[in-house]
């Protein structure tokens, strides 16, 4: 593994990220599909201006939603801090983020806030609790979308990628599920900037981390999950989350993916498959299944997880994310970065995190 192909990758996963949130800005939540090809056409391809009416009305293409603005955050603190340090982050949103918002959905940079940030300001800045005592139960992917970087920046130290992304998301999420599928993510994102690809394989890798204790998931089976021996050497792990099954998913996703026998045709149909909604068991399957199925297309993956409606500004950036960590940058586009709203700035910053990626393994 070169020096250069890991900060590749990992400037991929990020950049990837921020381009499939900027993508899916002007048609996002549209759960009527048939409004959405009547406002944008048959496929949509490149960055597009939100309509009147719409979530994020006001904006022009190319801009980042609220998601793409806290995932800038949470980079700007990482290259700043050399790494994870919660008390910056926090100070950034303190300081930074809650003065632009209020509380109420239709309010702030990006155009709409989510459930689980409006939760925390109303903690955070209406009762004044201290961080920590912040979080809600939204089962959504918010915490997910900003601690990629997180997943980015740790890649290569998968404990310290896991005690960070958790630490992170509970600032604002602590539903159990939530938090240990929002672990899982960063846990495989980390993986595929490492250079493994997002296959059959995959699970059983995360799995041995497990087994190391690197990956903080229970699991009491041995091998392929065959049962333990009775008088194995082998102890149980018992981690902070009570099953492995966050990690056992991906590959499975990734096996259909390939699976001549299972085909979703158009792709962008998977969000039927999986479900248009916002919650965390919706989203991420179907960004697995994606990433998968175009290892080596960044384009046709962010693509199909923008036309398949619904929430897919999440899908979009998660699979953005994925896609992007396995094709690298020079695999991405270039009009899309041109595209992209303040993308040499967020480029060099990205470049900057992908330098400490190599420098902190």
């Amino acid at each position: 593994m070169s020096a250069q192909s890991l900060q590749d990758r990992a400037v991929g996963a990020l950049m990837g990220a921020f381009i499939g949130d900027a993508l899916a800005l002007g048609p996002h939540w549209y759960y009527n599909l048939d409004a959405l090809r009547a406002d944008y056409g048959d496929w949509i391809d490149d960055y597009t201006t939100p309509r009147p009416g719409r979530y994020h009305a006001g904006m022009q293409a190319g801009q980042s939603s609220q998601a793409g603005v806290l995932l800038a955050l949470t980079l700007d603190s990482l290259v700043a801090q050399g790494g994870y340090d919660e008390v910056d982050f926090c100070r950034r949103m303190d300081e930074d983020f809650f003065p632009l918002i209020d509380g109420t959905p239709m309010h702030g940079p990006g155009g709409y806030t989510s459930q689980s940030i409006r939760e925390a300001w109303r903690r955070r800045v209406g009762e004044g609790l201290a961080w920590g005592l912040c979080g809600g139960n939204a089962d959504t992917t918010e915490a997910a979308e900003r601690t990629l970087a997180i997943a980015v920046r740790y890649a290569l130290r998968p404990a310290e990628l896991a005690s960070a992304v958790t630490r992170n998301t509970v600032l604002t999420q602590t539903d159990g599920t939530v938090v240990a599928m929002t672990v899982a993510f960063g846990a495989v994102l980390g993986m595929l900037v490492e250079g493994y690809p997002l296959d059959e394989q995959l699970s059983g890798r995360l799995m041995a981390r497990v087994k190391t204790g690197e990956l903080p998931f229970h699991s009491v089976t041995r091998g392929a999950l065959q049962a333990p021996h009775p008088d194995a050497e082998e102890a149980p792990v018992a981690g902070r989350f009570p099953s492995p099954d966050a990690l056992l998913g991906p590959s499975d996703t990734a096996r259909a993916a390939r699976d001549p026998s299972i085909r979703i045709e158009p792709a962008w149909k998977v969000s039927l498959v999986y479900g248009l909604p916002c919650a965390v068991y919706h989203q991420f399957p179907a960004a697995y299944y994606l990433a998968a199925r175009f290892p080596d297309d960044f384009e046709s993956a962010v693509l199909h997880a923008v036309n398949g409606g619904g929430q897919n500004q999440a899908r979009a950036i998660l699979t953005g994310a994925l896609a992007g960590a396995q094709s690298g940058l020079s695999g991405i586009p270039w009009r899309f970065i041109d595209g992209l709203e303040n993308g040499t700035g967020l480029l060099e910053q990205a470049r900057r995190l992908a330098v400490q990626v190599v420098a902190g393994a």
